[in-house]
């Protein structure tokens, strides 16, 4: 199911390009709260650039009209899609979900920013992250799993992303917490990392290799920046073997999935430990944990299924999750946009992260995808 060329083409990196136009966007929406306040300082001719670019792959697409093109028209804009992606999304992100942008596993008794917390602490152990250590963050987003694992293990963490507006984002969040001497942001490509071989102790990514036009091609840059000896953990977004690329509803649902999620190429967990083996790692576990027998399912908030709420406080996060939480999303960025308030868009992103929430769902009840295959390999000593 994935592109048939071997070898992708990478991008040209153009920094002064992607600052320019954050801050024609975004503005002074970096220093913002976050959500609606942050949506509604946006400059409405850049959104409308941010918004055509996204959705120029998506737009008309079908399952049953979908082509092999079509996928490598996306993967080979993979750095550009996953961009706008962010540019577009992440104040929803941030308003209906938080600043850890993952999903996890949850316990009875345990209220939801618990959980986000124990599945960040699962992952550092796993990889046997100690103080001290100098760990990359592939794919940092706002910086909320990288400052979380920092104060758990006073490691020193550098994150890595390729979204200008998020790396401002994390930097603020990083000062306001004290964290700002443990924790770097840098902006970069993680296809074509900028770091030099052998740099980190441990590396990390947190379903975000996902956006990568070739897994084998993420998984080999972060081989190379890796100490040898060290060790490197993915949460990974996978189809499972299930997944039947000539099923129209399979396909549907892929999709949903890859278009509310910013995907350029989704593929399945054959391929991604594939991947692993083939980028130099000794695979040292590997595991579905969105299939261990939990009395709470993972996709719980965005199904809207409250009767596994733990805790009233979660009712403020998850009430906008749910269906009828995302309707309201619906009409109320509408009428945003309807008076001049909100740029014009921002229905249509928030329409796509809702279509995006229900290709999970129907992915995790089909047992179709998971977005928590764990995988941990070593780089060999020698």
């Amino acid at each position: 199911m994935a592109p048939a060329a071997k070898d992708i083409p990478l991008e040209k990196e153009d920094f002064e390009r992607d600052k320019a136009f954050m801050q024609a966007l975004h503005g002074k929406s970096t220093e913002a709260k976050g959500g609606f306040s942050a949506i509604l300082k946006k400059d409405k001719e850049a959104q409308k650039i941010a918004v055509e670019e996204y959705f120029k792959h998506f737009d008309n697409k079908r399952a049953e009209t979908e082509t092999q093109a079509d996928r490598e028209a996306r993967t080979r804009e993979y750095a550009t899609l996953t961009k706008h992606y962010y540019n577009l999304a992440t104040d929803l992100y941030e308003y209906g979900w938080g600043q850890s942008f993952h999903f996890c596993r949850y316990s009875i008794g345990e209220p939801f920013y618990q959980a986000i917390a124990r599945h960040e602490h699962y992952l550092a152990m796993k990889i046997g992250i100690q103080a001290g250590m100098k760990v990359l963050d592939v794919g940092c987003g706002v910086g909320g799993p990288a400052r979380e694992i920092a104060k758990f293990t006073d490691a020193h963490i550098t994150g890595l992303n390729n979204n200008d507006y998020q790396i401002e984002r994390a930097k603020r969040y990083a000062a306001r917490e004290g964290l700002s001497h443990q924790l770097d942001f840098v902006k970069g490509d993680f296809m074509q990392m900028k770091f030099p071989d052998n740099t980190f102790d441990a590396v990390y990514a947190i379903e975000a290799t996902v956006h990568a036009p070739k897994l084998e091609g993420v998984y080999s840059e972060i081989f190379r920046v890796l100490k040898p000896g060290g060790v490197f953990g993915v949460y990974e977004w996978l189809m499972t073997d299930e997944y039947d690329n000539n099923n129209l509803e399979h396909r549907d649902i892929r999709l949903a999935i890859e278009e509310g999620n910013g995907i350029s190429n989704m593929v399945t967990i054959s391929e991604g430990l594939a991947a692993m083996k083939a980028a130099g790692f000794e695979l040292l576990h590997h595991e579905d944990l969105a299939a261990r027998p939990d009395p709470i399912p993972w996709y719980w908030g965005i199904a809207g299924e409250m009767k596994y709420m733990q805790s009233y406080w979660d009712l403020f996060t998850v009430l906008r999750m749910t269906h009828a939480g995302r309707r309201v999303v619906h009409v109320f960025t509408g009428f945003l946009e309807t008076i001049g308030l909100a740029p014009k868009g921002t229905k249509k992103t928030a329409d796509a992260l809702a279509k995006g929430a229900d290709g999970l769902v129907a992915g995790a009840k089909k047992n179709l995808f998971t977005p928590m295959y764990l995988m941990v390999g070593r780089k060999p000593a020698n």
